[in-house]
């Protein structure tokens, strides 16, 4: 159970603490935030409201953990990365409780995050050990006009302090993608979860503290946004910022200055049917890729983009399997839950009104209790619609026929985003091409998108982010080159004469 066993030391009452300095604390504001469970859209949990001050604790304590934790051995601190993994699997079932209750995940997926994250932190300390142990060693002959007289020794150091700020669909899997490098590289790590999801990741950070990590090294801080998030993003401690999210990460991007940001915003993925594609293959991952987790992802299919000779029969086959996806609470692992707030289901509705004045095809009846949205197939989109361009983060799908590959592609490049986007055809000639045309970060063959495996390259262009993710890529952006160079009196060379 959440908050219970070897998680009650993280609860005062109703209200689960933060954590600093190797310790669960209550905020000296004395205030909290609540939670609300998006089933029952009753307050679930409380977490503290940290203050200004309080953040300004954190950051000190982390840069003075970060300074020693960057003398400890690289096998160190993959060993323990590898327990924090072990004790991260081992305590699956109480996280994957919160998830189920903050953020309306289906309870098999819960779990499988908590399993995937323990992995990931696996495969991280795995990494890090490797590619953060080599080095480059260069002479300076190689370079016109010069004998060699200078060698030059190059490594990985780590940044300082990381601010890591993940979201409310993955608020574990994309908190541990973030701590996870941020430690094997030699960092210090502060992580400030979502509201929706912050009781999990505080469960997750626990798993941490249990593993025996230095005190200060980790620290995670909750509150309002309009409190402490300016103050965290602005603060002069951090020395990069790993955010996953929406809008609030451009605003971010103006006010960093000069600090290294890694960056993932959302996307309005495009799915690009071909006449020559197989259609059951293509309605299945359109239907698993759109609808999935309620369509709550940011490399959700957002919008199908089919050729008319083909449109009908693939609109019926993807209407055949959105027939069978189960609706209802979390708990009962149905396909279709709730998406995160009233707020969220009110902006989904808005687009879905705004397609219905406009005389999208509703291909079935639009029907909405509380957060809980059935699944809707809007077939016969066009441009002029919110949904064509819009992401609307929930179980909304847009089908748009086209004429031609080159309408798919101006449509898919004429959005402001650039996550990732699939292609369906048995053409590998075409599949390529389409794929080097398209502005996105990743293209799919034959596979609706998908940020994974987590050792895969994951980055956006455009407004869909900054920089790129996966574990490797992770590990070498929170860490930066530093150089030593011998100078000998005169030019030596291997085997040569003295």
């Amino acid at each position: 159970m959440a908050g219970n066993g070897v998680f009650a030391e993280i609860i005062d009452g109703e209200v689960y603490k933060y954590y600093c300095e190797g310790e669960w604390k209550k905020s000296a504001s004395g205030k909290s935030v609540a939670i609300i469970n998006p089933t029952t859209r009753k307050t679930q949990y409380k977490v503290q409201a940290c203050t200004q001050e309080e953040v300004n604790k954190v950051m000190e304590i982390a840069k003075a953990a970060q300074k020693s934790w960057a003398k400890t051995p690289l096998w160190k601190r993959a060993e323990l990365l590898h327990k924090a993994a072990a004790i991260l699997k081992e305590h699956k079932a109480p996280i994957a409780e919160c998830l189920v209750k903050e953020i309306a995940k289906p309870a098999k997926d819960a779990v499988t995050e908590v399993v995937r994250s323990g992995d990931l932190v696996s495969y991280t300390a795995e990494e890090g050990v490797r590619i953060l142990g080599e080095g480059k060693f260069l002479v300076s002959d190689s370079f016109p006009g010069n004998e060699r007289t200078k060698y030059c020794l190059t490594s990985k150091i780590p940044l300082g302090v990381i601010l890591a700020i993940p979201p409310f669909n993955y608020p574990v899997n994309l908190a541990v993608s973030k701590i996870a490098p941020a430690l094997i590289a030699g960092n210090s790590l502060v992580l400030k979860p979502p509201t929706q999801g912050a009781v999990a990741a505080l469960h997750m950070v626990h798993c941490f503290h249990l593993a025996g990590f230095p005190k200060g090294l980790i620290s995670c801080v909750t509150g309002k946004g309009s409190e402490i998030g300016d103050f965290l993003t602005m603060h002069p401690g951090v020395n990069c910022i790993s955010f996953t999210g929406g809008d609030t990460g451009v605003a971010i991007s103006k006010k960093a200055g000069m600090v290294p940001l890694q960056m993932e915003l959302g996307g309005k993925d495009a799915c690009i049917v071909l006449e020559d594609a197989d259609l059951d293959l293509a309605a299945g991952n359109i239907v698993k890729g759109g609808f999935s987790y309620s369509g709550q992802r940011c490399t959700a299919v957002k919008v199908v983009l089919v050729m008319e000779s083909v449109a009908d029969i693939l609109v019926e086959k993807v209407n055949a399997k959105v027939a069978k996806l189960t609706v209802g609470p979390p708990e009962d692992n149905c396909d279709i839950t709730p998406v995160v707030s009233e707020s969220s289901a009110n902006f989904i509705e808005g687009l879905v009104m705004d397609a219905k004045e406009k005389d999208a095809t509703f291909c079935q009846p639009y029907k909405r209790e509380g957060n809980l949205i059935w699944p809707l197939l809007l077939d016969n989109v066009r441009p002029d619609m919110r949904i064509a361009w819009e992401e609307p983060f929930g179980p909304v799908l847009p089908v748009i026929r086209i004429n031609s590959v080159e309408e798919g592609i101006h449509h898919c490049n004429a959005s402001n985003f650039g996550l990732q986007g699939c292609v369906f055809t048995k053409d590998i000639n075409k599949a390529i091409l389409i794929s080097d045309a398209m502005e996105t970060g990743t293209v799919q063959i034959n596979s609706a998108p998908a940020r994974g495996p987590d050792h895969f390259p994951f980055q956006g262009i455009k407004d869909s982010g900054i920089g790129s993710q996966g574990i490797t890529n992770s590990i070498n952006m929170m860490t930066k080159v530093k150089t030593t160079v011998i100078n000998l009196p005169t030019p030596s060379y291997t085997m040569g004469k003295l």
